[in-house]
Parts: C-alpha cells; sequence; structure tokens
C-alpha cells in the first residue's frame, strides 16, 4: 500500500471528500488501483493506494495536488511551501501558517509581525487579518526564511508570487469573499438560490474547499455575505470591502 497526504485539506462541512473522489477517478480511475480517502493531522487529506499501479497513480496524484514535507528535516529555507493560514488572531506577533510538518511534532511557520508590518505597514497583526479577509485555511504560499532545527522553529515570508496576488485583491477596487470549508459548487448554488449570481465578476477555486468571489463593481461584500451566509454553513466568510 502507498499513502500520499497531498497538499488539500477536508473540514467545515466535508464536501471535499465527493468532489475530490471526482478528479481521482478522471486521475487514476482507469488504473489498475484501489484508494480510500481519510484525514490525517490537521486535516490534511491522504490517499491511501493498493494495487498493481499504486506506485504510478501515486506520482499521478504528487503531481496533479502536491505532497506535504511530512518531517521538519524536509524543509529548506529558501525554498517556496504551499500551507493553510492556521490559528489567525489567536496571537499577536504574526501568523501562522500549516505547510504540512508533523515529525517529530506538528509545526508551523510563523509570518512574523516584523514582516507583516514591513509588508503591510504599520498596523496590529488582528488589523490586518480583518482589513485583508484572511481566513483559517486560506491557501498560501510562503517561503521559508529560518529554520531553527533546535528549537524547532520555522520562519516564513510570503513568496513574490503571493506577494503580488495578495496586492491585486488589494488595488483593484472590487469587494471580495475568501471562502473556505465547503466546496465552489455549493457556493454557486447558493448564488443562484439567492439570485445574486449577476453580482459576480469572477469565482476562483484557490482549493479543494476554498474560494475567492469577485464582486462587480457597485456590490458590496455585507450584502452577498448576509444572502449567502446562511445557505453554507458552517462556511468561514473573510472580505476585502472598499467604500464607496
Amino acid at each position: 500500500m502507498s499513502d500520499v497526504v497531498i497538499l488539500e485539506k477536508v473540514y467545515g462541512d466535508r464536501s471535499g471528500f465527493e468532489k475530490l473522489s471526482r478528479k481521482l477517478r478522471s486521475l487514476i480511475g482507469e488504473l489498475e488501483v484501489e484508494w480510500k480517502l481519510s484525514i490525517t493531522k490537521k486535516q490534511w487529506v491522504k490517499v491511501s493506494l493498493r494495487g498493481e499501479d499504486e506506485e504510478i497513480s501515486a506520482n499521478l496524484i504528487r503531481e496533479e495536488f502536491g505532497e506535504v514535507p511530512y518531517k521538519l528535516s524536509r524543509i529548506k529555507e529558501g525554498e517556496v511551501y504551499r500551507g493553510r493560514f492556521t490559528d489567525l488572531g489567536k496571537v499577536g506577533y504574526g501568523a501562522y501558517v500549516d505547510i504540512g510538518i508533523f515529525s517529530p511534532a506538528p509545526k508551523d511557520a510563523l509570518l512574523p509581525l516584523y514582516y507583516l508590518k514591513r509588508t503591510f505597514g504599520e498596523m496590529p497583526v488582528r488589523q490586518m487579518i480583518k482589513r485583508f479577509g484572511w481566513v483559517d485555511y486560506l491557501p498560501v504560499e510562503v517561503r521559508l526564511e529560518k529554520v531553527e532545527f533546535g528549537t524547532r522553529s520555522v520562519e516564513a515570508e510570503f513568496s513574490e508570487r503571493q506577494l503580488r496576488m495578495l496586492r491585486k485583491w488589494l488595488e483593484d477596487g472590487h469587494d471580495k469573499l475568501f471562502i473556505t470549508g465547503t466546496v465552489s459548487e455549493r457556493i454557486e448554488e447558493a448564488l443562484i438560490k439567492t439570485g445574486h449570481g449577476r453580482d459576480i465578476k469572477r469565482l476562483e477555486e484557490l482549493g479543494l474547499m476554498e474560494t475567492l468571489l469577485i464582486l462587480k463593481k457597485g456590490t458590496q461584500a455585507p450584502g452577498i455575505i448576509k444572502e449567502i451566509g446562511p445557505l453554507i454553513k458552517p462556511a468561514v466568510i473573510g472580505a476585502i470591502k472598499f467604500e464607496e
């Protein structure tokens, strides 16, 4: 049997399992392999494979979805990793990103406050979280700046690609919703049911259970949240709001 812990999480309404199964059927459905999905530590998804083609299937899955580093000893300073915001707002000295380190103990990478202030200006981290619409599980890409194996501490900065994306989101004048904890299909259903599909400029899947809604100019985030929020529970919604 082969196991791959991919760079996707399932949580919230757990609808990601069904969506991921469809993706796997498309990717490896014609190979001689059976698979089982489960959740590991901190909601990362493990794909367990058994069969004649399990090795090639594992490689295809790694190529399609990526794989967590597992061990602290496998990460390197200067390398870029994809992770998820975690425990946002619980500390004032930065923001944590879970990049999938389980051994010798679970460890998150810290975006330190001094770096966040240097990048986004003088404000408390909790104010950044609210202003920028950051929510737990939102996918972000980070570059590791300092890894201390003795103290098991990891410091990171946003990758250049991530920074460009963050700045674009903050500067284009469109209100945005970051929705985590449900699949994009449920969000689309809620938009159709409430008649707000016409208010959306673009829907982007940031991950299996993470979606960005870019609203049309003149459409304000609070109104959309009020309408679709009850229909997509227990999803969490963060927003970038521009003044009229």
